[in-house]
């Protein structure tokens, strides 16, 4: 009777593992080339968007020399330099006339009492046609060689639609003087148009303080004008 017969060694377990490993097959051993190339491929990436916007932020050579001409051109600059307004009426000849505001000196029933001052309405039309006249008629005023005020009263009567200007006393000027310059204004003063003027008394008289200023003469300071 025989026995079994022998049986094969098996090289599967023993010499199949060794094997791969010296021929260089493995998972570890493949993966290393494609990380590689995905550092590569992304340092790339960043440098070709980092570097455009670089550029794209960095301030020009030109700009750069013109912020540091401004900013040392202002730092020279006093601060107290005059404004080119200034510089413009440095050389401004002074006005040889000069008006003040309209005064309402008194209104009423009659030509004397009644209202005075801001209880009296306006009377633009008229106010506004007397400094036109004297500004007109500068040559109205006397010779002179030193500055000197008119004071021009101008009395409204809208019963008998009359108008008169006359010297005030608060005046530089008074006597004959006055009065040809007053009587000068008056002639070249427009007939107004009474029905189109409102107002709420008859009598009315408004006063205009006028400066004349001579060539090569400065004009004082005055005292408010006196309605007498």
């Amino acid at each position: 009777m025989a026995g079994p017969p022998p049986s094969r060694p098996s090289f599967h377990s023993a010499s199949g593992e060794p094997a791969l490993r010296r021929l260089g097959v493995g998972s570890g051993a493949a993966d290393r080339p494609v990380r590689a190339q995905i550092v590569v491929a992304l340092v790339v990436a960043l440098a070709l968007v980092a570097v455009p916007l670089y550029m794209m932020r960095r301030p020009s050579p030109t700009k750069k020399a013109e912020a540091e001409a401004s900013a040392a051109s202002a730092s020279a600059t006093p601060a107290h330099a005059p404004r080119p307004r200034e510089l413009l009426d440095a050389g401004k000849p002074p006005e040889r006339l000069r008006l003040g505001p309209p005064q309402r000196v008194r209104c009423g029933a009659g030509p004397k009492g009644g209202q005075e001052g801001n209880f009296c309405d306006q009377l633009a039309p008229l106010e506004e046609a007397l400094a036109k006249t004297i500004r007109e008629n500068e040559g109205c005023a006397p010779r002179m060689k030193e500055a000197g005020t008119i004071n021009y009263v101008l009395t409204v009567d809208f019963t008998k639609r009359s108008l008169h200007v006359f010297p005030g006393a608060s005046g530089d000027f008074r006597g004959p003087q006055a009065r040809r310059a007053t009587t000068c204004v008056m002639r070249a003063l427009p007939k107004p148009d009474w029905d189109s003027i409102r107002h709420q008394f008859r009598h009315y008289s408004i006063a205009i303080l006028a400066t004349y200023v001579p060539e090569g003469a400065t004009a004082s300071p005055t005292a408010p004008p006196k309605f007498e």
